[in-house]
């Protein structure tokens, strides 16, 4: 939750012109499950049941992904709460590999953010337009009026940014307890769609469909990762920030299994496996005709928290950069309230352009590429610094150590390789574009020197 500042031996709780130490536990938990739950849930459960094809199977590989996530978030909260500075994935590459390396992390997870911002105010846009028809001239406006609305919070200050961050994920995540409890309370007599298909005896599934099923949940439970941002505004990263990210993913597998055990108790597997959106399939099982409705309000309700992390994860982004020169230095500037104002600005501007260009939709491919690539990035500077930096003081070291580490690195670069091998181009698009970044601060570098 967020906690009024206290006293602190260690120095004030808010320095002047900086961002302000007053998160709390609560507000990281929010950030986690309102970053992860989401869309994916509610659409990938049928992909995995046509690649595993039996009811045991398919909730072990929800398990399996949960329990890799929760091995990652115990192996980074060692980063986090060693180095407990806004910014995530971009403040550990930077310690560990140097300013080239920290720079290309950063550019590249901050390009994610802002593609994702333009995707996700576009879908609160399509969906707002599915349950008013007549909007449907007005998405990309309404998307842009989305964004400008969660700029104007963040401009609010931190307090009531998280505080709206709180509030909404707990409304999202009581929606998705009552799609569950509706699904468990009317399953035995929902007429459901396939009811009448003669259900076959499962199939074991081949390697190829475990590691594609595997892959989809592991991405959907992305987000996990989102409290590693905020570490510098908690007023005891050391403490909360192993609480929020092991209690959120844990939080995050609980919900996930209980949504599968809720769509298998309500949809035959042949139905499941079918289905693009099984969560709209059993919501009209049980309520008719409103069920794809509901849905759809599920949807709209599960993106505002989503938003709100974003747009705060992105500014964090570009704060730390300016703050360490590597990015324009008034991306530095926080205002009274700890908001770093000029970056929340760029931010903004930034998805604005990708909206009404539709740029966003090409880069969001992009981005499932730089999140693989900065996450390997970021189990190597584990690595790394527990070899070059040994007495740095780590108050949450990563359980299991190094079997733990060479898991998550082990599937990370895999992931990585499997995006890559799926989309080769996009990768090449991710490349370029991370070259123009690095090409751009070397000009900058040599013109500040130019002027020296």
């Amino acid at each position: 939750m967020i906690e009024a500042a206290q006293e602190d031996p260690r120095g004030p709780a808010v320095e002047k012109g900086g961002l302000k130490r007053i998160l709390g536990v609560g507000f990281g938990l929010a950030v986690i499950l309102g970053s992860t739950l989401g869309i994916g849930i509610l659409r990938t459960p049928g992909l995995v049941a046509g690649q595993v094809g039996s009811r045991s199977a398919i909730l072990a590989v929800w398990l399996v992904g949960g329990l890799f996530t929760l091995l990652g978030s115990v192996c980074l909260t060692e980063l986090g709460a060693m180095l407990p500075q806004a910014g995530g994935y971009y403040v550990y590459a930077r310690r560990a590999f140097g300013d080239t390396v920290g720079f290309a992390v950063g550019w590249s997870d901050w390009i994610t953010y802002g593609a994702v911002l333009g995707y996700v105010t576009i879908a609160m846009g399509e969906f707002s337009a599915v349950l008013i028809p007549s909007w449907a001239p007005f998405v990309k406006p309404i998307a842009v009026g989305v964004l400008v609305f969660f700029a104007l919070l963040q401009w609010t200050g931190v307090r009531i940014s998280g505080r709206f961050q709180e509030a909404t994920t707990a409304v999202k995540s009581l929606a998705f307890l009552a799609l569950i409890a509706a699904c468990l309370a009317h399953a035995p007599t929902s007429p459901v769609p396939g009811a009448g298909l003669a259900e076959l005896p499962p199939a074991a599934p081949g390697l190829v469909g475990l590691v594609v099923a595997l892959q989809s949940v592991v991405i959907t439970y992305g987000g996990w990762q989102s409290a590693l941002y905020f570490t510098e505004e908690d007023r005891d990263p050391r403490r909360n920030l192993p609480r929020a990210m092991i209690g959120g993913v844990l939080s995050v597998i609980v919900i996930y299994l209980l949504v599968n055990v809720a769509l298998l108790s309500v949809l035959p597997i042949p139905a499941l496996a079918r289905s693009t959106l099984p969560a709209a399939d059993a919501a009209r099982a049980i309520f008719g005709d409103r069920g794809g409705r509901i849905i759809t309000v599920l949807s709209l309700v599960s993106l505002p928290p989503l938003v709100n992390a974003i747009m705060m994860i992105g500014t964090r982004i570009l704060f730390a950069m300016g703050r360490d020169g590597l990015f324009w230095r008034g991306a530095a500037i926080v205002n009274a309230r700890g908001t770093p104002v000029m970056a929340t600005l760029v931010t903004t501007a930034v998805a604005a352009v990708l909206i009404w260009s539709g740029t966003f939709q090409k880069l969001v491919a992009v981005a499932s590429f730089f999140l693989a690539a900065n996450y390997c990035v970021s189990g190597l500077a584990l690595v790394r610094l527990r070899r070059s930096e040994p007495r740095l003081a780590r108050p949450f070291p990563a359980w299991g150590y190094p079997w733990s580490a060479g898991i998550v690195l082990a599937g990370a670069v895999a992931f990585l390789i499997g995006v890559f091998m799926e989309d080769t181009r996009t990768a090449l698009v991710a490349a370029g574009l991370l070259a123009a970044g690095l090409a751009a601060r070397s000009a900058v570098s040599r013109w500040r020197r130019g002027r020296a």
